[in-house]
């Protein structure tokens, strides 16, 4: 067992923010946790253990790529820093929604340990998304490549989703600011839609990735059919996982209107809001 001294340094970059490393410093010398990597099985990433003493150990599954075991060890830091406690038991892959509160919390903390908001922000170029785009990000950042899609999709000002899929099921959907205020929704525990580049891929049956332009309606089903979006997609056969990235142009995002809950508003046919304006010599609006 080695002690963990110090973060796993991300390329260039700074490993961690000021605000993350100030929560850490609070555990040392006492909590400092160990670090162990061994064989683990497969879709167990890691764990933490808290002896007698209180000294904590950190074990991570070898098996995994380092990017992935990075995030594992941030995660079980969360978990110590923010003393919440592990809740790892088994769930569906599909339902991300049913995952406990405190490993949802664990995975933003790990995010921002590694991808820190300012840094992010300052590194990331300002243009719509890429292949190799998101794979410098993620070099430059040292995590993988869903994590980098991740993060561009929910801190992007370009109307964009990153979709997780596992197994044939959508996991989770990560949203942009944008996308999110203009009522998008992707059901969980829903298929991979047939049309899309997530589809085609997982059906090859081999790791692959591609860009294509879909209808946006093969995605989102709140909204008029007739428009595109982007999807950058990504398979891997050997986990049956698939990630997809999905963007509008800014100009094409479409105009919905939303309660205060997130839920698109029906136009259910009554009487048209007073405007003080005259309806004639018959100009037509776009609600």
């Amino acid at each position: 067992m080695r002690r963990l001294d110090r973060l796993p340094s991300p390329g260039s970059v700074a490993s961690s923010s000021p605000s993350c490393l100030g929560c850490i410093n609070t555990c040392k010398p006492r909590a400092t946790p160990g670090l162990v990597q061994r064989s683990l099985s497969e879709g167990e990433s890691g764990y933490t253990i808290t002896k007698p003493n209180g000294k904590h150990v950190i074990t991570v599954n070898s098996l995994e790529t380092e990017e992935r075991q990075r995030f594992t060890i941030c995660h079980e830091i969360a978990h110590i820093v923010l003393a919440l406690e592990s809740s790892h038991e088994e769930v569906p892959s599909w339902s991300y929604a049913k995952r406990h509160p405190n490993e949802i919390a664990c995975d933003t903390f790990a995010a921002e340990l590694l991808m820190p908001y300012q840094q992010w922000l300052s590194l990331v170029p300002k243009e719509e998304p890429s292949l190799e785009l998101i794979q410098g990000m993620a070099a430059l950042f040292s995590t993988s490549f869903p994590a980098a899609a991740s993060r561009f999709a929910s801190l992007s000002d370009i109307p964009c989703a990153f979709v997780t899929m596992e197994r044939g099921a959508v996991r989770y959907a990560a949203r942009s600011t944008s996308l999110r205020q203009a009522g998008a929704w992707i059901s969980p525990r829903s298929a991979i839609p047939v049309g899309s580049v997530a589809h085609r891929l997982r059906s090859s049956g081999s790791s692959a990735a591609d860009t294509d332009e879909v209808a946006q309606d093969i995605w989102f089903d709140n909204w008029e059919k007739g428009l595109d979006l982007w999807e950058l997609s990504r398979h891997y056969a050997r986990t049956d996982t698939t990630t997809s990235l999905l963007w509008f142009d800014s100009d094409d995002l479409p105009e919905v209107e939303v309660n205060r809950f997130g839920v698109r508003v029906e136009d259910d046919g009554g009487l048209a809001e007073l405007t003080g304006q005259l309806p004639w010599p018959g100009r037509s609006r776009r609600r």
